[in-house]
């Protein structure tokens, strides 16, 4: 996110997405974004054009109010755990937000790993694999519930 410039952002596109240009393992890829999002994505960049900042294709999503410059990875993370702290949102990291998105992710394309795979960028299938562990724990404890509640009716 901090390497993040605008014309990364295409959400005029019938399938909207950003483009990361240097993610996790340095692998550029598309990673699709909900068309509900579009608008806040707009709202942000109108809201950034009223403080005057470049909206040159190069230019930088996010820069520093203090100097003016690119936000740095840190200074992204520290933006994060503010917001964390304003929404009473304890012991979590902009790292548990990408677990977060993968988890379901993997649960909304009916276990497509390879999907998952795809937009977080990993090399290796076996490193996306943890998500299908997480699922499979799901669904053991919902077959547990299914047949608690089964007992419970007559």
């Amino acid at each position: 996110m901090a390497a993040l410039v605008h014309e990364d952002l295409h959400v005029e596109l019938k399938r909207p997405f950003v483009y990361v240009r240097n993610g996790k393992g340095g692998k550029p890829r598309p990673v699709l974004i909900r068309k509900e999002f579009v608008e806040t994505v707009r709202e942000f960049i109108a809201w950034k054009e009223t403080l005057g900042e470049s909206m040159l294709a190069d230019a930088p999503v996010f820069l520093s109010s203090a100097t003016g410059k690119p936000m740095t990875k840190r200074a992204l993370q520290d933006a994060f755990n503010r917001a964390c702290s304003v929404a009473n949102v304890k012991d979590h990291s902009i790292h548990d937000a990408r677990h977060t998105y993968a988890s379901e992710l993997y649960r909304a394309s009916g276990g497509n790993l390879r999907l998952v795979q795809k937009q977080l960028g990993h090399a290796r299938i076996t490193t996306t694999q943890v998500y299908a562990d997480v699922f499979d724990e799901d669904a053991t404890r919902a077959v547990e519930m299914l047949y608690a509640r089964m007992k419970e009716t007559p």
